[in-house]
């Protein structure tokens, strides 16, 4: 089949890779029909991960099942299904808690799984023509038929839940004030996401004039961090306050305010000024335990200098982590059905496999309006 390979930082190409097979009774093989480059895959794209040449990636996975193991019970031939990037079991006692994100079966010595990302586990990635899903059961969403809805369903995979949960690590609720450092993808979903749970004001921060632009047009408040302090823009427009909840949505990559340099740890600093005494800030943007190309020695090992003392002094509460998907992806994906959310507002992009090597480089440098892009395997080119 033909699959996106990752050959050394900065160059993807479509090779010919092996046939997933089913290779355990409770596998399902599916075949892909929308698959989304993630911000995340950036980081093995750029070699900030020890990704090794030959990695097919995409987590981000939709499409229609060909083929069922023997043991799966609730799923048959021609189910179209979304996979969440998390690869969980079902049964380990994180799981049964609803941590799927940290599932402990399914990469022994490591808390969770996903497909075609380093360190994750064996799980070959789907931007391919087809996927192996294992624990399958437990792992496929199931979806209308059709093609109804295509390019906001496949992002019930990643990008919506992970925008989901960054207002569930804040607990952000009607009424409240919500900052969202970022207008990724992530960012904008988490800002929608603030929106669909009943905030009064959402700001939206970044630099990029398209990305604030859009969140803009969701009816968040958009602030460019290049105009002034951000912290100090938000308090003005919140009484001297700040706001009641702060989510972070860029992560480990976070530039300086002149934007001459990574600062790995400016969006939470950033967010301890923002967020008002006793707020709670959610952290889903990714921070890593390893990155050989932090900017200093304690960054390349995961350490940042985080105002520890000013967090401390305002009571402020954090939630950090992966998004478990699948405790939030089934009343999303109904949402969608029922008009209430449409995710795909964030898609700037939709290709067929072959044109994944430009779109990853236009991504990489977020240049002609490349910010979410999806992948159609079945498109012709």
């Amino acid at each position: 089949m033909k699959a996106v390979v990752y050959e050394e930082p900065y160059t993807v190409k479509i090779e010919d890779v092996a046939d997933p097979r089913i290779e355990h009774p409770n596998d399902v093989l599916v075949r892909v029909t929308s698959t989304a480059i993630c911000g995340s895959d950036l980081h093995m794209y750029e070699g900030r991960t020890a990704a090794e040449a030959g990695i097919v990636f995409g987590h981000e996975n939709l499409g229609v099942i060909e083929e069922v193991g023997s043991g799966v019970t609730s799923l048959k031939i021609g189910d179209r299904v979304v996979m969440p990037f998390n690869v969980a079991c079902g049964f380990c006692k994180n799981c049964l808690a609803g941590d799927t994100a940290f599932c402990l079966t399914v990469n022994p010595g490591f808390a969770g799984g996903a497909y075609g990302y380093v360190a994750m586990g064996p799980y070959t990635g789907g931007q391919a023509e087809m996927l192996r899903v294992p624990y399958a059961d437990f792992n496929c969403l199931k979806l209308p038929e059709g093609d109804a809805f295509e390019s906001d369903f496949v992002l019930l995979a990643d990008i919506f839940p992970t925008g989901y949960h960054g207002c569930e690590l804040a607990e952000v609720s009607p009424g409240e004030t919500v900052a969202v450092y970022g207008a990724g993808p992530v960012g904008l979903m988490g800002a929608y996401s603030a929106l669909l749970r009943g905030a009064a004001k959402v700001f939206v921060v970044d630099r990029v004039p398209e990305r604030l632009a859009k969140a803009e047009e969701i009816g968040a408040i958009p602030i460019d961090f290049t105009a002034g302090d951000a912290a100090e823009q938000i308090r003005e427009q919140t009484n001297g306050d700040g706001t009641d909840k702060g989510i972070d949505a860029v992560g480990y990559q976070a530039r300086s305010h002149d934007l001459g340099h990574e600062e790995p740890a400016t969006v939470l600093n950033a967010l301890v000024e923002t967020v008002r005494a006793t707020g709670r800030l959610g952290v889903p943007g990714l921070y890593v335990p390893s990155d050989p190309g932090a900017p200093n020695e304690n960054a390349r090992h995961g350490q940042l200098l985080v105002s520890i003392g000013k967090l401390f002094e305002k009571g402020q509460r954090v939630g950090t982590g992966q998004a478990n998907v699948k405790k939030y992806n089934r009343q999303l994906r109904d949402l969608i059905i029922a008009g209430r959310a449409k995710p795909s507002f964030v898609v700037s992009h939709e290709l067929p496999l072959d044109q994944a090597p430009m779109a990853y480089q236009k991504f990489d440098k977020r240049i002609d309006g490349y910010t979410k892009v999806v992948l159609h395997p079945q498109l012709a080119a």
